[in-house]
């Protein structure tokens, strides 16, 4: 609490130019061995209150949650007080939503530009998607099949309200991705606006955030791009400073926080354009309506834990440094998680070796972010998740639906199990859950 209503001395750096700086990691440690007192910071890491002991792979619905985040939760629920009057209660509070923005820009690597808070990942991404293609009167605006839905019916809703064209570009069901190649096909110079899926939720897949905006870039140089970071915040490794895009989205529930709002990055570019404002109020503000304290001080919960996290494998004491380090550190682990997933670990066959299961994307894929999913030709997806609940083990069923379908339909699937992990999980939770699931779709 003391340090939220501290102003930090970033704040004041924040119109500097900022380069992603090069980290001195400490190879000789590993996440796990770091991993009790990591774990410790998280609630109900091994709990659950309603079912008891359970091994947690279902990360990619709603990630633990840092204690730290529910004691702050609590200190902010309890204040009586909004921003903007002259007391002192009003003047700390104002002081913990300015450290918050400066931690924020510190997590995504965004010098530039303003970040706020809104209802939901869904709901800013909406705002963001309505906005931008209200601002042109011709032309197309570009997503992916690969897309979560939130920012496909945003894209479809307000492309025709816009009069635009809205274009789908197809991702590749073999690998369960989308690439820079398939963008390139169908961006023309007449694009105005596309979105992207930094990674996603059912498949686990990463794109090269990257490649595919310099692909866009290079036809439609002034199309708004607008990115979805939900499902991959958890894993570390934003560096919106050199992606060029206009757009970027978090679910903060996703990333260690708690539900009840979502964090957006615009840049100058799109905060300029027309949108939802209140009329006599700042024109480029997007924030509407008395802001919640307690979102700002629970992200500011989430960056500190990344701080922590990286100094445990880096000795700089520069907190971007050493969110990068958390975020090399994260990556090594899960892969490693998925790696004893899939392949096997001791003396337990992994996932590609057991008979009738197959892995969306396929087993060796370099594009996986701590997920898998999968399916099983003998036994039903409902009953895998139902016996591995039975044994301790939370994982979830996707269905071809309005959320999943887009993945599932093409493959003829009507469901798969999703199995996500984040690098609080430890390779002996993962022995657990090959040992359960071999028990239960190997006949006896």
């Amino acid at each position: 609490m003391k340090r939220q209503l501290t102003a930090c001395a970033a704040i004041l750096n924040l119109a500097k130019p900022m380069t992603e700086p090069l980290v001195e990691l400490n190879m000789q440690k590993t996440l796990s061995g770091i991993l009790p007192a990591l774990r410790d910071k998280f609630a109900h890491i091994a709990t659950c209150p309603y079912q008891g002991d359970r091994v947690f792979f279902e990360n990619a619905g709603g990630a633990l949650t840092l204690k730290s985040v529910v004691e702050t939760s609590s200190q902010f629920a309890a204040m009586p007080d909004n921003q903007g009057r002259d007391n002192p209660a009003s003047h700390a509070l104002v002081g913990v939503i300015t450290q918050a923005k400066a931690d924020m820009r510190l997590f995504f690597n965004a010098p530039e530009g303003q970040v706020f808070t809104g209802e939901s990942g869904t709901e800013l991404l909406f705002r963001l998607i309505s906005a931008a293609c209200l601002a042109t009167h011709d032309g197309q605006v570009i997503g992916s099949t690969f897309e979560h839905p939130a920012t496909r019916s945003a894209c479809i809703r307000w492309a025709k309200i816009a009069g635009l064209d809205y274009i789908s570009v197809p991702h590749n069901d073999e690998t369960a991705l989308v690439t820079a190649q398939d963008y390139a096909r169908l961006v023309t110079p007449n694009t105005r606006v596309a979105t992207i899926l930094h990674t996603s939720p059912v498949t686990g897949m990463g794109v090269d955030l990257v490649a595919i905006v310099k692909t866009i870039r290079a036809v439609a140089p002034d199309c708004l791009i607008i990115v979805d970071g939900i499902q991959h915040a958890a894993h570390g490794r934003i560096d919106i400073k050199s992606y060029d895009i206009d757009g970027y989205i978090i679910s903060p529930y996703k990333v260690f926080s708690r539900h009840g709002y979502g964090v957006a990055w615009i840049s100058d570019r799109q905060a300029s354009l027309p949108h939802d404002c209140l009329i006599g109020g700042p024109p480029d503000s997007w924030e509407l309506g008395t802001r919640d304290t307690g979102s700002y001080a629970t992200f500011s919960n989430v960056v500190d834990y990344f701080d922590w996290l990286g100094s445990q494998f880096t000795v700089d004491t520069d907190r971007r440094k050493r969110i990068v380090a958390a975020g090399a550190a994260i990556h090594a682990h899960e892969k490693s998680l998925t790696d004893a997933m899939l392949f096997g670990t001791g003396n337990l066959a992994g996932l590609a070796d057991m008979p009738g299961v197959h892995i969306i994307g396929g087993a060796s894929n370099p594009a996986r972010e701590g997920l898998v999913s999968i399916y099983v030709d003998h036994v039903q997806s409902a009953d895998i998740v139902s016996g591995l609940s039975d044994r301790g083990i939370r994982v979830h069923i996707r269905k071809d639906d309005h959320y999943s379908g887009n993945i599932l339909t093409p493959l003829g699937r009507k469901d798969c199990i999703r199995i996500s992990m984040c690098h609080y999980n430890s390779n002996a939770e993962v022995s657990q859950f090959l040992a359960a699931i071999r028990e239960i779709i190997e006949p006896a």
